[in-house]
């Protein structure tokens, strides 16, 4: 029989807490916590886990797709808008765009936040 956790958080790893918190703000809508500060930051909705960023003084950027500083985390967002737009917006903030796509580019695309982490858009 298996366990029925329910997921609490997931927290990412990197140089600025409030930045990359601002970043995924302006991405998901999700509401900042109130006790986020330079050290660690969130974001929250009452019906979902915290989506947390951690500061970690060495923090190496991802490298993905190369192998040499692994992607850490990847996150998938589903998203009802055209990619074209979700793309802009996304490059507007500050994410980049990878130039290995490894999906079909009308379905999803990757990206990567502020602190290299890659994240997928697909659009559902």
């Amino acid at each position: 029989m298996p366990l029925r956790m329910q997921l609490g958080a997931i927290t990412l790893d990197c140089p600025d807490p409030l930045a990359l918190a601002a970043f995924y703000e302006q991405v998901t809508g999700l509401e900042p916590h109130p006790e986020s500060n330079a050290d660690f930051a969130g974001l929250n909705r009452e019906d979902g886990p915290l989506l947390g960023f951690q500061r970690v003084d060495d923090h190496r950027r991802p490298t993905w797709p190369e192998p040499d500083v692994p992607q850490q985390l990847h996150i998938c967002f589903n998203v009802q808008d055209d990619l074209a737009e979700v793309e802009a917006r996304l490059l507007e903030l500050g994410a980049g765009k990878p130039d290995h796509q490894p999906h079909d580019g009308d379905r999803a695309r990757v990206f990567t936040d502020p602190a290299g982490h890659p994240f997928c858009v697909v659009r559902r």
